[in-house]
């Protein structure tokens, strides 16, 4: 079993950065393909960003595409999302989300999420 646990959200301005992040216990994210995943109000979840277990064939949702950044750091078992640039439309509750399901897009293990607002 693996715990996830997020932190890092809030509220900024249009244009301000944040870094969230997503530190696992159970099992090493070097084990692990993971990802960020978005819920705005009304709208569906949306996969963010991705990595697999090596740290390669990393993914990024057009949209945040240039702006957003997944990296991994493997020594305190933490994943991050460096978001920069932030839009009005980027405010969703943030989640992580580690152990893909084959090649899906389905992972096994959820964190509870993390509100970030982007004010404009």
């Amino acid at each position: 079993q693996v715990q996830l646990a997020e932190s890092g959200g809030g509220l900024v301005q249009a244009g301000d950065s944040l870094r969230l992040s997503c530190t696992a216990s159970g099992r090493t994210f070097s084990t692990l393909d993971a990802a960020w995943f978005r819920q705005a109000p009304g709208k569906e979840r949306e996969r963010v960003a991705a990595t697999i277990w090596t740290g390669g064939n990393v993914y990024y949702r057009d949209s945040v595409q240039g702006r957003f950044t997944i990296s991994r750091d493997l020594a305190k078992n933490t994943m991050y999302l460096q978001m920069n640039s932030l839009k009005p439309e980027d405010t969703a509750v943030y989640t992580c989300a580690a152990g893909r399901i084959g090649k899906t897009v389905e992972y096994r293990f959820w964190g509870q999420g993390t509100q970030v607002t982007v004010s404009s």
